[in-house]
């Protein structure tokens, strides 16, 4: 399998994302910089507002960068979900139930309910557009330009080659 590296990010032939995100949650950016920040976001003399925008603009910018390429199957779009349920747990920490008293973990719904902004998920599928956009407009001299319209050259394109 050929693989080379480009700005940070491991473009492989085979167009699969997975090690690519499995490495990027993995590997020292997410985690380190999630651990990196487990005592800030866990503070209680922080706003709960203040601490989604730290996760925002700090992790979920290491975790999502060059996510504009990637094509998410069901297994990574678990993996990422996964990732930030973790952060925000971490954020809106746990409940104790009334009766007795003891704490339990916050579940998926009660997360969501919590976290009004874009899911992790979401935001890749912004990005994409945003990307999508910017190479629409660029014009039929670009070669990204010719790749996303289906263009072969200047004046031949993919219907008319029949």
């Amino acid at each position: 399998m050929k693989e080379f590296t480009y700005l940070g990010t491991t473009l492989r032939d085979q167009n699969s994302f997975q090690e690519e995100i499995k490495s990027r949650l993995k590997s020292g950016n997410a985690y380190a910089c999630y651990h990196s920040l487990q005592n800030l976001l866990s503070s209680s003399l922080l706003s709960k507002n203040l601490k989604i925008k730290i996760c925002r603009t700090i992790i979920l910018s290491v975790v999502l960068y060059g996510c504009e390429t990637w094509s998410l199957t069901l297994r990574e779009k678990r993996r990422l979900r996964m990732f930030e349920n973790r952060v925000l747990r971490r954020i809106f920490r746990s409940r104790r139930y009334e009766v007795t008293g003891e704490c339990r973990k916050l579940h998926n719904k009660e997360l969501n309910n919590l976290y009004s902004t874009p899911i992790i998920v979401r935001m890749i599928k912004s990005r994409r557009m945003r990307c999508v956009g910017h190479v629409a407009r660029m014009g039929e001299r670009r070669g990204v330009y010719r790749i996303l319209v289906g263009k072969r050259g200047k004046e031949t394109t993919w219907e008319t080659q029949g």
